[in-house]
């Protein structure tokens, strides 16, 4: 196993308690010099707000952990491609290099819409490394949507039997 192996599967850890809260399951952890100095795990639902991504939440804690809004040695595993706030956060915090399981073709914007962790144009750009895990995190998506399209589907139906209308 890898060094971004073991520490990816350190964000599929936070993947899955992000699950469990039946979250998007999106993990993040960020490690400095070989230590994971901050977890984060998706938690919009749970804490109503748009900003509680797992990238977002695991920077707030690094920050706060080494006293500085500059993670420039820090290294960012994350289960899901960045969307476009993530990748804007990263590039602002000037993490050095960013470690991606899979890839999110609508909306992640480490390669798949846009690139904003590599653009020449900023003053900052992170080192990025693809697919490390891919399998694992890209299953991990698939089966929380499969699993929810299908409590959706059996609600309805239930509410349907019962006559009644769906919330």
């Amino acid at each position: 196993m890898t060094t971004d192996e073991k520490w990816m599967k350190e964000a599929i850890k936070q993947a899955e308690k992000a699950k469990k809260l039946d979250e998007v399951p999106i993990g993040c952890v960020i490690v400095l010099d070989g230590k994971i100095i901050a977890r984060g795990y998706n938690r919009r639902n749970t804490d109503h707000t748009s900003l509680a991504h797992a990238e977002m939440m695991a920077i707030k804690k690094a920050c706060k952990k080494i006293r500085d809004w500059r993670l420039e040695k820090c290294t960012l595993y994350v289960t899901l491609e960045p969307c476009q706030m993530c990748a804007g956060a990263i590039v602002q915090s000037r993490v050095e290099r960013v470690v991606i399981g899979a890839m999110n073709k609508k909306a992640g914007c480490a390669g798949s819409i846009f690139n904003l962790l590599e653009e020449d144009r900023f003053n900052h750009k992170a080192e990025v490394v693809r697919g490390v895990l891919e399998n694992e995190c890209s299953e991990m998506m698939s089966m929380f949507f499969k699993e929810l399209r299908a409590k959706k589907s059996h609600a309805f139906c239930f509410d349907a039997a019962s006559q009644t209308v769906p919330k």
